[in-house]
């Protein structure tokens, strides 16, 4: 990695994002961004929007949305070259764990020729070991999304913990699950952690449906002292992260292969709802 360049983080919020900066700042670098990249009518249904930038506050990392437009390649091209030049960011960093739809390594390919170098810490992981490193190093996720089948809906909420992933296991044997969800059966958000200065806290519904996918669907979502939940008194149990009410049932001026930048500086908070795109 170029030694003293500012790194940036491609985010979404879930578990192998997390850990992705969790291995690049273990690694030394120096990450100052953390990027998020917005096609149109994009669905971020298992990481909204409101989410992934209360996550960016409590991490104290600036976050910028780059709203990329057709053709795809050329967009994502134009837009690493930007963060090369206008935010002097030497090295991204992808939480990708392997090839999809046989491409090796989309991010890769579009970085060839902009300055960019990128960093994949978690490729071709063993799938056990990088779920039991996200465990082990106390990053709270939550199911955010599954697909029916292979797993329920019963799944939504629920901590991503030794007891589920031992199910998950049992459910690879059984029915080819990827127990990373690598092949989109699971989608997870991190709540909490080693990285985090607060706490995210959650409230949602189990009520998002399309096709096989099921998902929460965000009601609000706020950051919470860790203090606070130290000072729970004994017995009473930690307070859940995420709550879920189980009782409830584009830009049109844009031009073709724009990239448009919406930068959320650390510290700075929105009103903690957002539209689930």
């Amino acid at each position: 990695m170029s030694a003293g360049a500012a790194a940036a983080v491609l985010w979404t919020g879930g578990k192998d994002s997390t850990l992705a900066l969790f291995e690049a700042r273990r690694l030394g670098l120096a990450v100052s961004l953390l990027v998020t990249f917005v096609p149109p009518g994009a669905e971020f249904r298992a990481h909204p929007l409101a989410v992934i930038r209360r996550q960016a506050e409590s991490l104290a990392i600036a976050h910028l949305e780059v709203e990329i437009w057709p053709p795809y390649e050329a967009a994502y091209r134009a837009a690493l070259a930007q963060l090369a030049e206008r935010q002097a960011i030497g090295t991204v960093v992808s939480g990708d764990i392997a090839a999809v739809d046989g491409r090796p390594n989309w991010i890769r390919e579009c970085a060839a020729g902009t300055g960019i170098e990128v960093l994949t810490p978690l490729w071709e992981s063993d799938r056990m070991a990088l779920v039991e490193r996200v465990i082990g190093l106390g990053f709270e996720a939550v199911f955010a999304a599954v697909r029916t089948p292979p797993l329920s809906e019963a799944w939504l909420g629920r901590p991503l913990d030794r007891a589920s992933l031992a199910e998950l296991r049992a459910l690879g044997r059984t029915r080819g699950l990827d127990v990373a969800g690598e092949q989109g059966e699971y989608h997870t958000v991190v709540l909490d952690g080693p990285l985090f200065r607060q706490r995210l806290a959650i409230e949602a519904t189990p009520t998002g449906r399309l096709d096989d996918l099921r998902y929460v669907e965000l009601r609000s979502v706020s950051l919470v002292r860790k203090e606070q939940a130290r000072a729970e008194p004994p017995g009473a149990g930690r307070s859940p992260a995420l709550v879920l009410d189980l009782g409830a049932t584009g830009r049109a001026d844009a031009e073709e292969g724009d990239v448009v930048e919406v930068w959320h500086e650390a510290g700075v908070a929105d009103d903690g709802r957002g539209e689930l795109l």
